[in-house]
């Protein structure tokens, strides 16, 4: 079992001044779910290297068992250290693809051409996708086979409006989550904000933020334990 991890390069929140990335969280509790089952990861960025972490996912507040676990293990860290390149990944070599969050996505994985057309890759070579929090953003620009969004007409969550007003970043984000998934035609539904929330529709899951990363990962691996 092969799962691609895909990580954010940007590291700007806008023009704020202050640093974004990925959320750790986001990454830490779906790579040991993946591990934990026999997956072999490999992590994948735009640019390649180390992806940039967005330092308030490292606060104590939102540290968890996960979080110490990864950064407690030489051979994570030092993978996430040496992403590969995006464009240098082919679909074919992985059976699922999962997507963290944290605010870095909005910027530069939403618009990237190569992420839009494995994403599209992955949903037509009948692998399961998942995204969670601010990565179901990702999917503003993808497409299915006949042009039509992907997500319209797919239950779908992600990171709600409520979510984005409690941090104060609702004027600062490109787009905001929850209202770009409906108007592609999503239909979009959320759980309690911070409380998890996954929802799956055939390849496609998404979890609605941080607390949801670790079932969404779980959830993805049952789809491919249910596909074997």
């Amino acid at each position: 079992m092969n799962v691609l991890i895909v990580l954010t390069s940007h590291d700007q929140l806008g023009s704020t001044g202050r640093k974004t990335g990925f959320w750790l969280e986001e990454l830490a509790a779906p790579y040991y779910a993946f591990k934990d089952a026999g997956a072999r990861i490999v992590l994948a960025s735009p640019k390649g290297g180390q992806p940039p972490l967005d330092p308030k996912s490292n606060e104590p507040d939102f540290r968890t068992e996960a979080t110490g676990r990864f950064e407690a293990d030489a051979d994570a860290t030092a993978q996430l250290a040496n992403t590969v390149r995006l464009d240098s990944v082919s679909p074919a070599d992985f059976d699922a693809v999962f997507y963290p969050g944290g605010h870095g996505p909005l910027w530069d994985l939403a618009e990237d051409a190569h992420s839009i057309a494995l994403i599209e890759a992955f949903i037509a070579a009948g692998k399961p996708v998942a995204l969670v929090c601010h990565a179901p953003g990702v999917l503003r620009h993808v497409r299915t086979a006949d042009g039509k969004p992907l997500v319209a007409g797919k239950q779908v969550t992600g990171f709600t409006n409520s979510e984005e007003e409690a941090v104060g970043l609702t004027t600062v984000v490109p787009f905001l989550v929850e209202d770009t998934l409906k108007a592609l035609g999503g239909d979009y539904s959320k759980g309690p904000d911070w409380s998890s929330y996954v929802v799956r529709d055939g390849l496609l899951i998404t979890g609605q933020n941080p607390a949801s990363s670790e079932e969404a990962a779980k959830i993805l691996l049952q789809r491919l334990a249910a596909k074997a």
